[in-house]
């Protein structure tokens, strides 16, 4: 104990900075994990069992590069990602992107998202309309009559709740070490043509929740919403790989509970409704429960998120001021298109046959395909001296990425060419 108060002692400035600028990058990072990320953890982990893990691993890596490589550019820059695409490609490829990010935002997270409400109140047997209606008026309060520090602390509290996924996981009895293993090479399972195919179009729906559009537009707006001075820059890398470790240390406890249940007994599900409904005989009535909390918990992350980086991003590409500390007299627009996504989600939700499943696996297939663009501007502007000076992309930070990108690029096509040619 003293050896630790000893090391909080003389490193205690370095942790008050890093306290400082704690939140943008975790908060990003953790709302990944959002009511339709949960739903395609869960069916990976049900499809593929334990061997997606290996995926997972990369996924996490190639999330601390970008998400790091954005902050850093916001930083130094004082631009957000979407104020320099703007400012270097003109409008029109501005208002393409900016189309791309609002369908995959209202379809695949917010739409999601607000179902999650409907989903937690069936499986708790509560008025679903009700529980739907007062989550969307909470988020609209909380935003609206919020700032910044506020919804900073909001958003760090409710991702204590994803503690609830490790506990599913436990009450799951899993295969720890087969588990871990598989971290490192794909293993324990009979690697067929058919199961190849759909490891690489579900691993790909998986990079689409983990490493999503948004979050690339939404990491930079936040972190200059906070008003990070660039001389702290180097705390919030450091936060920027902490929020990508810790929001994938609780994908893979998802991954590990639907696994170690639905996979080895051969239950398939379609969504976070039937993953938690499909645990409770294996795992008991409280993993269920707390799977199903856990869900409304990711719902409530995901809009608040998601919609707040439409409305940023949508502020950058087209000039206009938006800021959480801004009064909604004065970011009207900015409050305004939030609360529209909130009313058209909750619109579509309450029709019955619209297919969400459908679409939010199309909408993060959308997220897959549009990364490789914006990982192409953001690359780009990071790697330019002009722009960056000495905090330019170093050598593994450029290549990694761009390998990477093209790595999407290639299962984005196959993706594509096995749904129209059915191989």
């Amino acid at each position: 104990m003293d050896k630790i108060f000893g090391f909080i002692k003389r490193n205690r400035v370095k942790i008050l900075l890093f306290i400082s600028v704690f939140g943008p990058a975790t908060i990003t990072a953790m709302a990944d994990n959002d009511a339709a990320g949960v739903a395609t953890y869960a069916i990976a982990g049900a499809k593929l069992g334990y061997p997606i893990l290996f995926a997972l691993f990369w996924i996490t890596i190639l999330l601390g590069v970008t998400q790091e490589m954005g902050m850093r550019l916001s930083l130094v820059t004082r631009k957000g990602l979407a104020d320099l695409i703007r400012e270097n490609q003109g409008v029109k490829t501005s208002l393409v992107i900016f189309i791309c990010l609002l369908i995959a935002n209202m379809g695949g997270s917010i739409i999601v998202d607000v179902a999650a409400f409907k989903t937690t109140a069936e499986i708790l047997h509560l008025p679903s309309v009700a529980l739907m209606l007062f989550m969307l008026a909470f988020s609209f309060i909380f935003i609206i009559k919020g700032n910044y520090k506020l919804t900073q602390r909001i958003m760090l509290l409710s991702s204590l709740f994803y503690l609830a996924y490790i506990f599913s996981a436990f009450k799951s009895e899993p295969n720890w070490g087969l588990a871990f293993k598989n971290l490192a090479w794909p293993s324990g399972v009979n690697f067929t043509s058919g199961y190849w195919k759909d490891y690489i179009i579900i691993g790909l729906g998986v990079l689409g929740t983990t490493i999503t559009p948004w979050g690339q537009f939404f990491i930079s707006s936040f972190g200059l919403d906070k008003k990070i001075a660039t001389d702290k820059l180097k705390y919030s890398q450091a936060e920027t790989y902490w929020g990508a470790f810790v929001t994938d240390f609780f994908s893979f406890f998802m991954i590990v509970a639907t696994a170690a249940t639905l996979f080895i007994h051969h239950i398939a599900i379609t969504d976070g409704t039937t993953a938690s409904l499909a645990i409770k005989p294996f795992a008991g009535n409280l993993a269920a429960v707390l799977f199903a909390l856990g869900i409304m918990n990711a719902g409530f992350m995901g809009i608040i998120t998601v919609g707040l980086s439409t409305t940023y991003a949508f502020s950058e590409f087209f000039g206009l001021t938006g800021s959480l500390d801004a009064p909604f007299e004065k970011s009207r627009i900015f409050y305004t298109i939030f609360i529209i996504q909130l009313v058209v989600a909750f619109l579509v939700v309450l029709f019955p046959l619209i297919d969400l499943f459908k679409i939010a696996v199309a909408a993060q297939l959308l997220n897959s395909f549009a990364l490789p663009p914006i990982f192409y501007f953001l690359i780009k502007y990071a790697s330019n001296h002009e722009l960056m000076g000495k905090y330019v992309n170093n050598g593994f930070q450029k290549w990694f990425a761009i390998v990477g990108t093209v790595i999407i690029s290639l299962a984005s096509i196959f993706t594509v060419a096995a749904t129209i040619f059915k191989f």
